[in-house]
């Protein structure tokens, strides 16, 4: 995609995901970027949000996976698919990405299920969205004022609910690594569940059997 910022073009690499989610050309967008610089090339990559952009961070430093793969991943699973995919250690999920094997896909789960936790707790305050940018397909006369993109709501509330009922789980004494992996279990199997849902339901899989 080309972004016109202020007449200057700059081309930014984005997944599947956040590309069928921008409006049409001319109209105003806001994007979070990493740049990637080698020795031969300069590449902007653009995320919707700072959790999306944390994960591809997170991502590029498993050995094997590159820019190219961890676009496919957050393209096919989005940012808090990816994190329950790792924390639950689904490797098929993550499999799904086109280009992704079985090897790189169980890697990607070893390296990553530690620090899933961490990211997951950060999740309300990094699933804020990022303002005042313009991107278009082509270049196109003088864009539209800029205008403020919001966080779906859905998606804001589940990562709310996601993040408390982990943070209580934690402080109720659970390592980070069981808390996440019973409230991304919870989560996947109840989307619309509330904070307090969330932790009973969690509650009773961390419960000695």
């Amino acid at each position: 995609m080309l972004i016109d910022v202020r007449g200057v073009g700059y081309i930014v690499h984005v997944s599947d995901r956040t590309l069928a989610a921008l409006p049409g050309v001319g109209e105003a967008v806001s994007l979070y970027t990493e740049l990637v610089v080698r020795e031969d090339l300069l590449q902007l990559f653009g995320f919707p949000t700072m959790l999306e952009k944390e994960w591809h961070k997170l991502l590029t430093t498993v050995q094997g996976v590159g820019a190219k793969a961890s676009m496919a991943m957050l393209g096919t699973l989005g940012a808090e698919g990816v994190a329950r995919a790792i924390t639950l250690g689904d490797a098929r999920a993550i499999q799904a990405a086109p280009g992704v094997g079985p090897k790189l896909a169980q890697r990607v789960i070893l390296e990553l299920k530690a620090k899933a936790p961490t990211v997951m707790a950060q999740g309300v305050a990094l699933s804020a969205t990022v303002p005042d940018a313009v991107i278009e397909e082509a270049p196109v006369p003088a864009p539209k004022p800029a205008r403020k993109a919001a966080p779906p709501p859905a998606a804001a509330a589940r990562a709310a609910a996601t993040a408390d009922a982990l943070s209580a789980l934690t402080n109720l004494g659970y390592g980070p690594g069981d808390a996440a992996q019973a409230v991304a279990t919870v989560a996947a199997e109840t989307p619309e569940a509330d904070t307090a849902t969330l932790i009973r339901a969690a509650l009773k899989l961390l419960m000695p059997r």
